[in-house]
């Protein structure tokens, strides 16, 4: 067990990429494993069957719809609609940032996606305002927090797939907690923009009001159709990410006529790549999260855990606190597969429930994204205008300090994540 973890941790000092590390970790642990010796051929068996399953098809299906939606031009729809009902606030466009992730989250499932569609939009605009650079790119990179907490969420499908649990529950534990983070986020720009004297928006009369949301209302149904899809059973989750995908070709070519079919060999190929980086991870996490079965880590881990308290809330906070650590150095996915698999029976064994679980986990990692300074969102934003990232950090504090509120909320009532999904 120790040649696992020193040779995982030691290969991404290295800086050898997290899947390739798992996988060489992996192989090593089986080698020099004591006990009886385990045949080389499980290595590459086992990664086969971590993606051998009918529900991962929606992974590449819910990335193929986003990035349809996004090279139609919905991004640029959905911004217009936000600054078109926020009406005369200081400091709109920080909202408008807000708004239109809230929105496109529902259509993508990916925070990086969302923070380049709705940073390239908004960022320059906000820059030439006044807003500051590090406050625009805080806004965008936060808003883009909500992308993979509000269905779709990649996350999400990874999580049940890992813990055997519904895709759908999974999905519909993220609203609520989604919609609290956004409601939040308005509050702070509002805030932010009085105590600043941030620029307004131009007031719209109501014509105009309902004529750009007329313009947008095909791309504005889509995660309308997808929650009722979910909620009201009336389609499988594998079905709802092909629908999507329909759905987004069909607006992409015959509503908005903004894609041509020279540009589906682009979409394709970027729709893959980050498939197969997704997929890659979880095969390269199967053998590894067998070792760590193996060596018995939950028990330890439960045994730890328990030598401190045997609360099932602080035991939870404890968890999280790890969480929040890991988060600080490693991205989300690779976070979820390679501590998934010790923490779900430790939180079995304390009777949490595994959805309010899931969705406590997906919430906390997705923070790291955020969080100074690994935090992803933040290089990416930066990269989009040449932001200065200590900058942008510093502004992002506020909403890292609600994101934790949210997460701390959702800890206490567990009805947050699963009253949504308490019927299905």
């Amino acid at each position: 067990m120790n040649i696992l973890f020193f040779s995982f941790i030691g290969l991404l000092i290295l800086g050898v990429e997290v899947g390739f590390a798992m996988i060489v970790a992996a192989w090593l642990g089986l080698e020099l494993k004591a006990g009886p010796a385990v045949d080389a051929i499980m290595l590459p068996t086992s990664m086969l069957g971590g993606i051998s399953l009918y529900a991962l098809v929606q992974i590449p299906l819910f990335i193929l719809a986003g990035e349809v939606m996004n090279r139609g031009g919905i991004t640029r729809r959905l911004v217009d609609v936000s600054s078109a009902w926020i009406g005369r606030r200081s400091g709109s466009l920080g909202h408008v940032g807000i708004l239109s992730n809230l929105m496109l989250s529902g259509i993508s499932g990916s925070a990086v996606a969302d923070a380049v569609a709705t940073g390239k939009a908004l960022i320059p605009e906000m820059r030439a305002k006044g807003y500051g650079a590090g406050y625009a790119g805080a806004v965008i990179a936060s808003g883009a927090l909500l992308g993979p907490i509000i269905p779709p969420s990649i996350p999400m499908v990874v999580y049940a797939q890992i813990a055997n649990v519904s895709v759908a529950k999974m999905f519909l534990a993220g609203v609520l907690p989604g919609l609290l983070l956004a409601g939040g986020f308005l509050v702070i720009c509002s805030i932010i923009g009085r105590k600043r004297g941030l620029p307004r928006e131009e007031e719209m009369s109501w014509k105009q009001k309902l004529g750009v949301t007329g313009r947008a209302v095909w791309a504005l149904l889509m995660p309308i159709i997808i929650l009722l899809g979910i909620r009201m059973g009336l389609m499988t989750d594998t079905e709802i990410a092909a629908i999507a995908v329909i759905y987004a070709l069909i607006v992409g070519f015959f509503i908005y006529r903004t894609m041509r079919l020279s540009d589906l060999p682009a979409l394709l190929a970027s729709a893959g790549r980050s498939s197969a980086v997704i997929l890659f991870l979880l095969a390269a996490a199967a053998p590894f999260s067998w070792l760590v079965a193996e060596s018995q880590v939950s028990e330890h881990l439960v045994e730890t855990i328990r030598q401190i308290t045997d609360h099932p809330l602080m035991i939870l906070f404890i968890i999280n606190i790890l969480l929040l650590v890991v988060g600080l150095v490693l991205e989300p996915l690779p976070a979820m597969v390679i501590f998934l698999p010790a923490l779900l029976p430790l939180a079995g064994e304390l009777g949490l429930d595994p959805i309010h679980f899931g969705a406590v986990v997906v919430v906390n990692l997705m923070i790291g994204l955020l969080h100074p300074p690994i935090g992803l969102l933040l290089f990416v934003v930066c990269s989009i205008d040449r932001l200065p990232f200590l900058s942008v950090a510093r502004e992002v504090l506020p909403f890292l300090a609600w994101s934790i509120a949210v997460l701390v909320l959702m800890i206490f009532f567990p009805a947050l994540s699963t009253w949504l999904g308490a019927g299905l």
